[in-house]
């Protein structure tokens, strides 16, 4: 597996250090049922407004359920197709509109079920697993397919199996696979007390 950890102004978790999002993804390894199980339940013990726990997760393991995971990989932008096709499984993130205790919108739902994405993804790391979430996909497509009710927000689809060499990968994506990682200094976007101000 190519370890790819994050170089970090200051030393944090080696489990965030080392979180990243692979394309690549060994079709022949399928994902056991006790660690998808331990995946949602990640999932499930996220921060959320209320508690309300807005976000819902369609899983389509490809092992068990061949016709649920072809549908999830249709509904794929075709970009994400040509390296999606390899991952076992498939899961849809979904936030649902209004809270469950007073039928209110709930505002936070999207970022709530950003948290319990957040945490999955963690999750799959410990247990030596890659997640790669996608926009890339046709959300009224997903929403049809899965029969999802009025009053939610189909959110991401994620690809979650083991990782695979970047070789494997169509050449298109190869150089981001093995490209060092980055983001913005943090006193770009973290600020100290008033906006714009970085946080140093």
């Amino acid at each position: 597996m190519q370890l790819k950890p994050a170089v970090t102004s200051v030393d944090i978790h080696d489990l965030i250090a080392n979180r990243w999002s692979p394309r690549a993804m060994d079709p022949s390894k399928p994902v056991s049922h006790a660690d998808l199980l331990a995946l949602l339940e990640a999932a499930r013990w996220a921060a959320s407004c209320f508690n309300d726990q807005p976000w819902r997760f369609v899983v389509c393991d490809k092992s068990t359920d061949p016709t649920g995971w072809e549908a999830a990989l249709a509904t794929l932008v075709e970009k994400n197709r040509l390296w999606a096709k390899n991952a076992p499984v498939l899961i849809l993130s979904v936030a649902m509109a209004n809270f469950n205790h007073n039928g209110q919108a709930n505002r936070w739902a999207m970022y709530d079920t950003g948290a319990a994405s957040a945490t999955l993804s963690l999750q799959a790391t410990a247990l030596g697993l890659v997640a790669h979430q996608m926009g890339g996909f046709d959300a009224d497509k997903a929403r049809h397919t899965f029969a999802l009710p009025e009053d939610c927000t189909p959110m991401a689809m994620m690809a979650v199996g083991y990782q695979a060499e970047a070789a494997s990968l169509d050449d298109m994506f190869q150089a981001a696979e093995v490209a060092e990682r980055s983001r913005a200094e943090v006193g770009q976007q973290f600020y100290a007390g008033t906006w714009g101000k970085g946080f140093a």
